[in-house]
């Protein structure tokens, strides 16, 4: 895959916690201030929203949230990503369509709505206000999602066994798999957030497990973007919020584990405009400090806002609480990995 993936390993920023580090990757901005702002899936939501098909939720997330802040912010819920749960892996579909989680089959769910409809005297007295108006759209979609179209782009048996198959019959494959198709749907922002990779004890042990699951799937994944044409329109972000420590902790309890580390370490990007086969930023030997060509988690969200065609220096758009600040409080097009798709 080297043609079309380019690698930065200099990523770097001071701070050791999940929650600060998982906030400033995801946001370009140090925790802090009273305000909490919305990840780049969030805002990504909002403003590329409108191609979306099938009533699907613009920020989608496989199959849990990260959970470490909130990352629609002060956009509110509207924005917060759909997570589906279970997995995908185990996802059981019917001939005629998606079983929902809990086992009702679409004709139990149209049953009970139908039914949930009768006994709705209130809404029928008053069907012409607004916001009863909004109410019975707001059902609609939500049966869209259920048992609809929707549902349907979830339904990873429409998808040749062997196409299943290279993507590995796991958590994190079919998730790929299904990232796939909600790509084809018009869904803006996709997340997929991988467990086990927080490896304090048994690193190397645990990591011979779950490395070659994740290189499978993201294999599979760029293949098939870039066979169905949609990897120059679609962009691949693969990182965590820092990386492990140089050294491995021998001593018990953590017997070959590696902790949190952040002033050096690496993301992947493919697609949406990047050049295949880069590598960004020097390293010492053991990978512990930049040697040259630092990139900050604003550098990099910069970059991927400006290969969607945002500004990052830009004001934030409409939003409900009024503020007056841009997208990235350093939006220094100098520092961004311009080299690699300007």
């Amino acid at each position: 895959m080297g043609n079309i993936k380019f690698l930065d390993r200099t990523i770097t920023h001071p701070f050791f916690g999940h929650e600060q580090a998982t906030y400033l990757m995801q946001t370009g901005r140090k925790p802090g201030g009273g305000i909490t702002y919305p990840a780049i899936g969030a805002l990504l939501a909002m403003i590329k929203g409108g191609s979306v098909k099938y009533h699907l939720p613009p920020y989608v997330a496989l199959t849990i949230n990260k959970g470490r802040f909130s990352e629609c912010g002060f956009l509110g819920d509207r924005y917060r990503p759909f997570a589906t749960g279970g997995n995908p892996a185990g996802w059981k579909f019917q001939v005629d369509g998606y079983t929902p989680a809990g086992g009702a089959t679409p004709e139990e769910l149209k049953r009970r709505t139908a039914l949930m409809r009768d006994l709705d005297t209130f809404g029928k007295k008053f069907a012409s206000h607004p916001e009863i108006r909004g109410a019975v759209r707001a059902e609609q979609e939500a049966e869209e999602i259920m048992y609809g179209r929707a549902a349907e782009v979830f339904d990873l048996a429409k998808e040749p066994r062997e196409i299943r198959d290279r993507y590995g019959m796991t958590r994190f494959g079919q998730s790929c798999l299904a990232a796939r198709r909600l790509v084809e749907a018009g869904v803006p922002y996709i997340t997929i957030n991988a467990s086990g990779w927080d490896t304090h004890k048994k690193h190397f042990e645990t990591l011979s497990r779950i490395a070659p699951e994740m290189d499978r799937a993201v294999a599979a994944l760029l293949e098939d973007l870039a066979a169905r044409h949609l990897l120059d329109t679609t962009l691949v972000w693969w990182s965590g919020e820092f990386g492990r420590t140089p050294k491995v902790d021998t001593e018990p309890p953590w017997e070959g584990g590696r902790n949190h580390y952040c002033p050096c370490f690496s993301a992947m990007v493919a697609g949406g405009g990047f050049k295949g086969g880069k590598v960004v930023g020097v390293s010492d030997g053991i990978a512990g400090k930049v040697v040259s060509r630092p990139v900050s988690p604003a550098d990099l969200l910069g970059s991927i806002y400006e290969l969607c065609g945002i500004d990052p220096g830009q004001m934030f758009p409409a939003n409900p609480i009024g503020l007056k600040s841009p997208i990235l409080p350093d939006a220094n097009p100098k520092t961004r990995l311009r080299e690699i798709y300007a």
